[in-house]
């Protein structure tokens, strides 16, 4: 259940991939076309908690996050809202998921 896609221009961003889906949102690898860097866009999902109390939850999780700097949290660039989706844009850096690394095999914490 893709929302956006690969080419696709949302305000000022290209979306290059999707690169996540979860309970509370999608995120997509885009390109900032005004700065030209590359960014994480996460947005609410189609056809999920669109009620505005979702709404809400989702720009108070953006908001908090913003507040936040520190090396091992990402830095939120913007709040956005185009065609009717409301999104959160943030720094992108790349990797791999943490499923990915547990299926490679346990983690040595020491």
């Amino acid at each position: 259940m893709s929302s956006l896609h690969t080419g696709q221009t949302l305000a000022h961003y290209r979306i290059l991939e999707k690169i996540g889906q979860g309970a509370m949102g999608e995120v997509y690898k885009a390109e900032d076309l005004k700065l030209g860097r590359q960014v994480a866009i996460k947005l609410l999902p189609p056809g999920g908690p669109t009620d505005e109390k979702a709404r809400q939850r989702f720009l108070r999780e953006a908001r908090s996050a913003s507040a936040l700097n520190h090396p091992n949290i990402i830095t939120i660039h913007a709040i956005e809202e185009s065609d009717d989706l409301d999104f959160i844009v943030s720094e992108y850096i790349g990797g791999e998921s943490l499923r990915a690394r547990l299926d490679r095999g346990p983690v040595d914490f020491l």
